[in-house]
């Protein structure tokens, strides 16, 4: 899991102890949102409101990912490789912070796949 972009040495001892094998969440949506790094929905009817991340599930975790997602995203603007394109985006469209969140939700799903289906991370090449 160190090679995964915001996740350090600490993050991953407790993503590690927290996820576990993975066969607790039915996707990498229902982990992302056990952790509070999804909106809060607020809807009714066909009027659908989403709000600021949930904050649920495993505060320090949570935490771990969305610094570890601002450092990311500190040094994001000189690189040319396709999460920094697609950062760049983000920050652009959304601001400093949604991104951040974004790539935390990234890093929370890209973990349950680790869990689940095992192997290394292997980053996306353009």
């Amino acid at each position: 899991m160190l090679d995964i972009p915001g996740i350090g040495p600490l993050t991953a001892i407790l993503a590690t102890a927290d996820v576990g094998d993975g066969k607790g969440y039915d996707s990498s949506r229902d982990y992302a949102a056990s952790l509070g790094v999804v909106p809060r929905q607020h809807s009714s009817g066909d009027k659908q409101v989403l709000l600021g991340i949930s904050k649920r599930g495993n505060r320090q975790l949570r935490t771990s990912l969305i610094h570890g997602a601002r450092a990311v995203l500190k040094y994001c603007g000189d690189k040319s490789d396709p999460l920094s394109l697609w950062l760049k985006g983000l920050i652009e469209r959304r601001g400093f912070n949604k991104a951040a969140v974004a790539l935390a939700n990234k890093n929370a799903r890209i973990i349950w796949a680790l869990a689940t289906r095992g192997g290394d991370y292997v980053p996306q090449m353009a």
